[in-house]
């Protein structure tokens, strides 16, 4: 496995996003190859922390304010770039990124950094991936915010989804920053935009940005499906509490947190709600929306 790394020099003067980084390397079992996983890791070291993933295309820039609210609440955060993302390393190939590798080198990080009594933030493969940590590991978390995310298995998928997928699989250049600004309500920066883009100084760092739409498992047919069936069972047995916050103009996930809602127990009796005014990246569109409801959600446990 070649392994690329974005120059640290990448990183340098972005928008509201002054957090040192802290690495884990974790070891791929296939390859035996080292990877670095980059995580931003602010508010007080003992305290509980509060787990932000992000999805694709985004890294950890995706939640510099709503790091900064929690913070300022007196919560820690930790907010992690997958791997092919961010300060992450970037394998080289796309046939080096299936949804099983990401789960694993996740886990490893999970345990190599010994969290417990996590509060999850999820969204968009956020979710594929956190939401298969906490069926792995249901006592390292203590509650679940889903939003604008799912754990898929073979049921098929939205037009929106179909028309993402075909879009990302043929465009001859992964228009990085356009994706993240056509997601949301909003329009951002020029500054928001290229911060998007500067994890990726050519398109040979952009292997898992392309290949994680194609990963989604929504045919049956397809890898990962018997997993996350399995991953299912054990969160129709997650009673600790589980939160949906979807946003109202998502046009991919629609819909999906009613599902959660029907199949997860922890999701009885809890606040569900929709945060007004966000497309698919609710984090840029709603940052103060989405620091309260964690805030409450966490403090009213």
């Amino acid at each position: 496995m070649d392994v690329l790394r974005t120059p640290d020099e990448r990183f340098e003067a972005l928008p509201d996003f002054p957090y040192t980084p802290h690495y884990t390397t974790v070891t791929d079992k296939a390859s035996g190859v080292g990877l670095r996983i980059a995580a931003i890791d602010e508010g007080p070291r003992d305290a509980a922390p509060v787990l932000l993933m992000h999805g694709e295309p985004t890294w950890s820039f995706l939640y510099r304010k709503i790091i900064a609210g929690l913070v300022a609440k007196g919560h820690r955060v930790v907010a992690p770039d997958l791997v092919g993302f961010g300060r992450s390393d970037k394998p080289a190939a796309r046939e080096d990124y299936t949804y099983e590798r990401h789960v694993a080198w996740m886990s490893d990080w999970l345990i190599a950094n010994d969290m417990k009594d996590i509060t999850l933030f999820c969204q968009d493969w956020g979710g594929l991936i956190g939401l298969r940590l906490v069926a792995a590991f249901p006592e390292r978390f203590a509650r679940v915010c889903a939003a604008n995310t799912f754990l898929p298995a073979g049921q098929g998928a939205t037009p929106a989804f179909e028309a993402w997928l075909q879009f990302s699989q043929t465009t001859p250049v992964f228009p990085t920053p356009m994706i993240v600004n056509g997601g949301s309500v909003r329009d951002l920066s020029e500054a928001e935009r290229n911060a998007y883009e500067a994890p990726y100084p050519d398109e040979t760092f952009k292997a898992g940005a392309r290949q994680f739409p194609a990963l989604v498992p929504v045919k049956p047919e397809m890898a990962s499906v018997a997993e996350n069936v399995e991953a299912w069972k054990a969160l129709e047995r997650f009673d600790k509490p589980f939160l949906t916050a979807f946003s109202d103009q998502d046009p991919i996930t629609r819909g999906a947190d009613e599902r959660l809602q029907a199949r997860i127990p922890g999701c009885k009796g809890q606040a569900h709600t929709t945060i007004m005014g966000g497309g698919h990246f609710l984090q840029e569109d709603q940052p103060d929306a989405i620091i309260d409801v964690l805030h409450r959600f966490i403090t009213q446990a």
